[in-house]
């Protein structure tokens, strides 16, 4: 069975209602991003920090996946699909998506201040001041902060480099190092780009740009990779 791998950024989310990235005034929910997304912001404010992901997690509980999930759920039914995804929603897992690297962290998830091995599954949406883990120390959202280290990044690059099909949706591709992983496919595998607005991307072979949203871009895209798997062209 060939192997997919999906990189998937903030435009899929956008199109079930979710902002996941910055504004193009430099906020994030009117929020200066260093102030909610970095380590500095946390020893500031941790409690801003806490309420603001709070607020995320609660507008996130309704959100459901749209069309283009759906699509990638799908194609899991012919080909061995991997989402990387740079989002912290869990849209791709709600759609049934079996096979999913969040590179950026976890909204529905918390781990240790003390020992980042330590993650736990938040019920609900509220993480408060004083949730501790079993260490005693106070539980932070798990999320990679600007200025962090990508824990899956070298996951992502292996897996990226054994994809016989890489299908980019929804990102700028101005983010690194996730936009690092188009430069590990190998020479001939194909590449498909899903974004209205094309990102700047170098030329290369086998690169095809759908310039559609991703819940018609993604659709159309697997049907005709699901023909091809069955033998249709």
């Amino acid at each position: 069975m060939k192997k997919i791998v999906v990189l998937s950024g903030a435009g899929i989310s956008a199109e079930s209602g979710l902002k996941t990235f910055r504004d193009s005034n430099g906020l994030w929910e009117n929020h200066r991003v260093e102030d909610v997304a970095t380590p500095q912001g946390w020893a500031k404010d941790p409690d801003l920090v806490l309420e603001f992901y709070n607020q995320r997690r609660k507008q996130a509980l309704d959100a459901k996946p749209n069309a283009g999930h759906l699509a990638l759920k799908e194609l899991e039914n012919y080909y061995d699909v991997t989402v990387i995804t740079q989002n912290v929603d869990n849209l791709h897992e709600k759609a049934g998506s079996k096979k999913v690297v969040h590179l950026h962290g976890e909204l529905y998830k918390s781990r240790s201040t003390r020992d980042e091995n330590l993650v736990y599954d938040i019920k609900g949406w509220e993480l408060k001041r004083g949730d501790r883990c079993e260490k005693g120390s106070q539980l932070r959202p798990h999320i990679v902060w600007f200025g962090e280290a990508v824990p899956m990044m070298e996951d992502a690059v292996e897996l990226t480099y054994a994809a016989d099909i890489l299908i980019i949706v929804g990102t700028s591709m101005a983010v690194y190092p996730a936009a690092g992983l188009i430069d590990y496919v190998r020479p001939r595998t194909p590449i498909y780009v899903v974004d209205p607005n094309v990102p700047e991307i170098r030329p290369r072979p086998n690169l095809t740009f759908i310039p559609e949203p991703a819940t018609t871009g993604l659709s159309r895209l697997a049907e005709q990779l699901i023909l091809n798997a069955k033998g249709g062209v």
